[in-house]
C-alpha cells in the first residue's frame, strides 16, 4: 500500500473482506480456519467472528501506522467489510442479519475516518453504504437517499476456467455500462479487473480456474495495453471528467423522449451536462434542446455543454491492436567446462505408497479434511485377492467429489476421470485387467483449486468418497470396496523431496526422454531472453501439472484440457445485454497455453 502515497491522484478503495471470493483458493481464507473447533464461516458464530475481527483490526492498524487513510492525509477513501454476502445470506437464516449487524458495528468501531461499504448487501445497516457489483449497475439504488450510488465491481470481462473457452467483453458495451451509470446518478465506479493478473502457485479456486486471470482487462496479464479497450475507456473518462462540476453538484433530471430512449440533464447555475441514451439495439434519432442527435443502438452520447457530443460509447477512435509474443527457442546454458546442461532430465514418481507417513483407515476419506490442502494429491491404495479371473470382464466403478482422478491397476494406468468448472464431481467406469491372486488398486485423486463461492462453500468436499465397486467379476458379482481398509498418502514423494527446486534428486538425463508417461517430473535449464519485456513459456505438448522456475511455482498448466468446439463466434455484437457466455473465443483449443514467467 505504501506505493500509492507516491502517486498523486490515485485513490484507494481498501477491500478488507476478509472473505475475498476473487476465484481465489478457498475464497481467500487460509484452510486452517476450517479446523478451528466449532467454527462456522460467515454467520453469527463466535469463533469465526473472533478471527474476522482480529484480521480486520490488524489490517486497519497497519494502514493507520502508515497514515494511509484519507482522514490521515493518505489515499484510502473507502474500506469494505464482507463481500457479496447478500447473494447468499438467505441460506443462513436469521443468523445472517445478526452477523451483518455485528460486522457493521465491528468495522465502524475501528475508527478509520472514511466510509465503510458492503457490496451486494441490500440491507446493509447505517452507516454502511451498500454498493453494486455486476456488468451493469445503472438501475441500482442504495438503500437510503442519504447514501451515494456506488459500483464496486464493473466486470471488464470474465474469468477463464480450464476446459472452457476464453470470454471477452466488447468495449462498446463496457463503455455503455459506465456512461449509463453516471447518467443515472452514479458517483463511484471501479473496474474489475483493470489490470489482468496471474494466479501463481496453487492460488486458483472455484475449482478449475486457470492460472491466467487476464479477465480481458484494459491492461492485460502481461502488463500490455489492450486496444481498443484501454484507449476507448480513456476517451470515456476524459468525457466524463469534462462533466465533473455538474455531476457532483446536483441530481439528474431524467426523461424519456421515446421507446428505449432516455435523456439525463445535470444543470447548475453555471453548467449544463446531458447524457443521451439509446437502450435498444436499433439506431435511433433523438431531438434534444431543438437539435437532432443520431444514437447508435445500445449507446450513450455525452454532451458536457448540453450541445456538443464529445463521445458516443459505440464510436471507437482508438486503433485496435493484437498483442503477440516473439518466439525464441530455449538457448543452451553451458557450464565452465563447455558442457551443455540445457537438455531435459526426469524423475519418475512412484505409483504406489512411497512415503513413511502413509496411514490406513477403514473406508474412503474426504480429501480436503485429510490433506488440509497441503498438496493437490491424495493416494488411495488397496490390495484385493481375486481367486480366478478366467472369463471375467471386471469394471472399476469410482465416484468422486472431484476434481480429477487416475486409476492404476498393478502399477499401470487403467483410466482417468475429470470434472469441470460447472460440475467438479467425477463418476467413471474403467474396464480393468486383474490377475489371479493379489491385485493392487492405486487411485490418485487431484484437486484443482478449492471452492471459493456460495453458501457454506467451505464445507464443499473433494476426493473419492465412493462408492468404489468392482463389477463384472467371474460369477457376475459386484464387490463394494468402499468400506475396506485403504492406505492413504498425502501428496507426492517428489513434493516431499523438494524436486521442484531442481537441485535435489537423482535426475535421469539419458537420450530417450519419456513421453506420454504419467507422474513424471521434468527439468531443464535455459537462459532468459534479454530485455525488459514480459516473458512467457508455451506449454503446448504437455499434459497436466505444475511448473516451477528457479524454485518458484508459476502455476498449474493443462493444455490437454480443451474447450468445447461450439459456442464461439467470429465476432460478437456489443448491442444487447452482456453475459459471460455471450462472447467466447478459442473453442476447440486449450484454455491456456502461455504462462507468465516474469
Amino acid at each position: 500500500m505504501r506505493f500509492s502515497r507516491g502517486l498523486p491522484g490515485l485513490y484507494v478503495h481498501l477491500r478488507i473482506g476478509p472473505y475475498a471470493c476473487a476465484e481465489w483458493n478457498y475464497g481467500g481464507f487460509p484452510l486452517w480456519l476450517h479446523f478451528i473447533p466449532g467454527i462456522k464461516f460467515r454467520t453469527d458464530n463466535e469463533p469465526f467472528k473472533a478471527e474476522m475481527k482480529r484480521f480486520t483490526a490488524k489490517i486497519v492498524d497497519l494502514m493507520k501506522q502508515e497514515n494511509l487513510y484519507a482522514s490521515q492525509g493518505g489515499p484510502i477513501i473507502l474500506s469494505q467489510i464482507e463481500n457479496e454476502y447478500g447473494n447468499i445470506d438467505k441460506s443462513y437464516g436469521p443468523a445472517a442479519k445478526t452477523y451483518i449487524n455485528w460486522a457493521t458495528s465491528m468495522a465502524t468501531s475501528l475508527d478509520t475516518g472514511v466510509p465503510w461499504v458492503m457490496c451486494q448487501q441490500a440491507n446493509a445497516p447505517d452507516p454502511i453504504i451498500n454498493t453494486c457489483n455486476g456488468f451493469y449497475c445503472d438501475q441500482f439504488t442504495p438503500n437510503s437517499n442519504q447514501k451515494p450510488k456506488m459500483w464496486t465491481e464493473n466486470w471488464t470481462g470474465c474469468f477463464l476456467a480450464f476446459g472452457g473457452a476464453v470470454p471477452y467483453r466488447p468495449v462498446e458495451d463496457l463503455a455503455f455500462a459506465v456512461a449509463r451509470f453516471f447518467q443515472r446518478g452514479g458517483t463511484f465506479q471501479n473496474y474489475y479487473m483493470y489490470h489482468g493478473g496471474t494466479n501463481f502457485g496453487r492460488t486458483t479456486g472455484r475449482p478449475f480456474i486457470s492460472t491466467s486471470y487476464d479477465y480481458d482487462a484494459p491492461i492485460d496479464e502481461y502488463g500490455i495495453i489492450r486496444q481498443p479497450k484501454w484507449g476507448h475507456l480513456k476517451d470515456l473518462h476524459k468525457a466524463i471528467k469534462l462533466c465533473e462540476e455538474a455531476l457532483i453538484a446536483t441530481d439528474p433530471t431524467i426523461s424519456s423522449p421515446g421507446p428505449n430512449l432516455e435523456t439525463s440533464v445535470y444543470k447548475t447555475g453555471s453548467a449544463c451536462v446531458a447524457f443521451l441514451a439509446n437502450t435498444g439495439t436499433n439506431d435511433a434519432t433523438v431531438t434534444f434542446n431543438g437539435n437532432s442527435y443520431h444514437l447508435p443502438g445500445w449507446s450513450v452520447s455525452i454532451l458536457p455543454d448540453c450541445k456538443s457530443v464529445v463521445l458516443n460509447t459505440a464510436k471507437i477512435n482508438s486503433a485496435s491492436t493484437i498483442s503477440s509474443f516473439a518466439t525464441e527457442s530455449v538457448k543452451e546454458e553451458v557450464d565452465s567446462l563447455g558442457s551443455s546442461s540445457s537438455g531435459w532430465s526426469w524423475i519418475s514418481e512412484p505409483v504406489d505408497i512411497s512415503k513413511d507417513d502413509a496411514f490406513t483407515k477403514s473406508g474412503l476419506l474426504e480429501q480436503i479434511n485429510t490433506t488440509a490442502d497441503r498438496s493437490d494429491y491424495l493416494w488411495y491404495s488397496l490390495c484385493i485377492d481375486v481367486e480366478d479371473t478366467a472369463g471375467a470382464q471386471p469394471v472399476l466403478h469410482i465416484e468422486s467429489l472431484g476434481h480429477a482422478l487416475h486409476a492404476f491397476i498393478n502399477g499401470k494406468l487403467a483410466g482417468s476421470g475429470v470434472g469441470n468448472s460447472g460440475n467438479a464431481k467425477v463418476k467413471v467406469d474403467i474396464p480393468i485387467t486383474l490377475v489371479s491372486g493379489k491385485n493392487k488398486i492405486d487411485l490418485l485423486s487431484l484437486t484443482v483449486g478449492l471452492q471459493n463461492y456460495g453458501a457454506f462453500y467451505d464445507l464443499v468436499g473433494a476426493g473419492i468418497t465412493g462408492p468404489v465397486t468392482l463389477k463384472g467379476l467371474r460369477n457376475g458379482s459386484t464387490v463394494d470396496l468402499s468400506s475396506q481398509q485403504w492406505t492413504y498418502q498425502i501428496g507426492l514423494q517428489g513434493e516431499d523431496l523438494g524436486l521442484s527446486s531442481g537441485s535435489v534428486g537423482q535426475w535421469n538425463s539419458q537420450s530417450n526422454l519419456p513421453t506420454n508417461q504419467p507422474l513424471t517430473w521434468y527439468k531443464t535449464n535455459f537462459i532468459a531472453p534479454s530485455g525488459s519485456n514480459p516473458v512467457a513459456i508455451d506449454f503446448t505438448g504437455l499434459g497436466k501439472g505444475e511448473a516451477w522456475v528457479n524454485g518458484q511455482s508459476i502455476g498449474r498448466y493443462w493444455p490437454t484440457y480443451v474447450a468445447p468446439t461450439s459456442g464461439c463466434t467470429d465476432s460478437c455484437n456489443y448491442r444487447g445485454s452482456y453475459s459471460s457466455s455471450k462472447c467466447l473465443k478459442n473453442c476447440g483449443k486449450p484454455s491456456q497455453i502461455s504462462f507468465l514467467l516474469f
